[in-house]
């Protein structure tokens, strides 16, 4: 009955905050408005998902319901500020989204071609709606996503990316998400929103990092990716916030005939962390790789969700999500691949496998095949072990000391996924901190 209790006095306190942000909005477009509008009446309808709601069967939402957030400042000197801060990858354009509502482009960035636009999504609503209102909502359902719904209904600022038909970005773009260290009134609720459409024949590459101070404080992030006919993004996406926040998250895909999707997650923070991929085949003979690499450790919880929706014949999926879980810490993978009845020819493959670096690390797996066409090719599994000794010994045989030793074999069974990363700089910084990572006392959280 608490729980009860809980759950829906969290509820009231989110549809008031929307009411207020409504009043003090400043008029919007009138599609934005009713989008917003539509958003959070569905969240009045689902609510937050409970431990009887079969997809968050395994990830308690207790704590973060416990905990009153207020929604960030419009803009502080504090945050303006954090953008000299930020890293820069390499060769490549930034947006830079330190409170989600005042984006700027790094000026050593290379220029980008023609057509090409890497804007706010509220400059991209003023400049070229067109490009947008088609896409903004359409792709991240939020009829049963309570936390899409909330995101659709909260979001400020946020990021639109477009590449014209046949333009190709050499460089990755790249939407930083910093929170930014400044003194609170108490811990903040960030919205994340990015909407990422690529015309036919276009390609780009795309890096999405998620950090900020070691304070509580909680992301909702919501990506929305459209790809037209033949085009082709990698896509990554990098969680280096601390082990006190909380991030919920979704990244939803449609593609067109003969497009090419990839995305990458590499998860290295967070105390409840809930990852969610959704990608659906719209049109044949397209293709699409989800990999995933998550550590975590102390009482961290981390959930990543995948479902590909083959609806589509001629389409290929290849998923691998690797985590490692050390300490008290708990994962969750539930990956889900649909082929419809009409999507005869398809190829999907997915594998989940789990480390576990002690005996009070948990995981709950559950790959999941929903077969209706007759003629495909469809794999998955999962598999969950610990540290081979015979590998131990051998390292340790050869003057290897044991942190060591296991420090190696843990990040040769992580690298496998770091090393599908194909930005250099990035890469051989996670794999930097994936060491690094493995020689740092993790915090731990209290009440999960």
């Amino acid at each position: 009955m608490s729980t009860t209790l809980e759950t829906t006095s969290a509820k009231q306190t989110y549809l008031a905050a929307f009411e207020r942000l409504e009043q003090a909005l400043v008029p919007e477009r009138p599609a934005v408005a009713r989008l917003r509008r539509s958003a959070i009446e569905r969240f009045d309808q689902v609510g937050f998902p409970g431990p009887r709601h079969e997809d968050w069967k395994f990830t308690s939402l207790a704590p973060l319901l416990r905990t009153e957030f207020l929604l960030p400042p419009e803009d502080s000197e504090q945050a303006s500020e954090a953008f000299r801060l930020l890293r820069h990858e390499g060769p490549g354009s930034t947006l830079l989204l330190a409170n989600g509502n005042r984006p700027f482009l790094l000026s050593g960035s290379q220029s980008l071609p023609d057509g090409v636009r890497v804007l706010s999504l509220e400059q991209a609503l003023e400049q070229c709606p067109e490009l947008v209102e088609p896409h903004l909502g359409s792709v991240a359902d939020f009829r049963d996503q309570p936390f899409v719904a909330l995101n659709t209904a909260f979001w400020r600022g946020g990021a639109f990316v477009y590449v014209p038909p046949g333009k190709v970005v050499e460089g990755p773009i790249q939407l930083d998400y910093l929170v930014p260290a400044f003194n609170a009134e108490g811990p903040y609720l960030w919205y994340r929103r990015a909407l990422i459409v690529l015309g036919r024949g276009a390609q780009a590459t795309v890096v999405e990092s998620f950090d900020g101070p070691p304070t509580p404080f909680a992301t909702n992030a919501v990506t929305e990716v459209v790809l037209g006919e033949g085009a082709r993004l990698d896509h990554y996406k990098v969680l280096e916030e601390p082990t006190v926040a909380f991030h919920l998250a979704a990244t939803q895909v449609v593609q067109a005939r003969d497009s090419n999707f990839s995305t990458h997650f590499i998860g290295l923070g967070g105390r409840l962390v809930r990852n969610e991929v959704r990608v659906r085949f719209d049109g044949e003979h397209a293709e699409a790789t989800v990999n995933g690499l998550y550590q975590a450790s102390g009482t961290q919880h981390v959930d990543n969700f995948t479902v590909i929706d083959h609806a589509r014949a001629h389409c290929a999926s290849h998923e691998v999500y690797k985590g490692v879980l050390d300490g008290k810490a708990r994962g969750v993978f539930n990956g889900k691949i649909f082929v419809r009845q009409d999507a005869q020819k398809t190829d999907a493959k997915q594998t989940n496998k789990t480390l576990l670096l002690s005996d009070d690390a948990t995981i709950n797996t559950k790959p999941q095949l929903e077969i209706y066409a007759d003629d495909v090719k469809c794999t998955h599994g999962a598999t969950v072990g610990q540290l081979d000794e015979e590998q131990l010994f051998y390292l340790r045989s050869r003057g290897i000391g044991l942190e060591e030793a296991r420090s190696l074999l843990t990040f040769a069974f992580a690298n496998d996924v770091i090393g599908r990363i194909k930005v250099a700089p990035l890469r051989e910084r996670l794999e930097q901190a994936l060491l690094a990572a493995r020689h740092l006392p993790q915090a731990g959280t209290e009440d999960q």
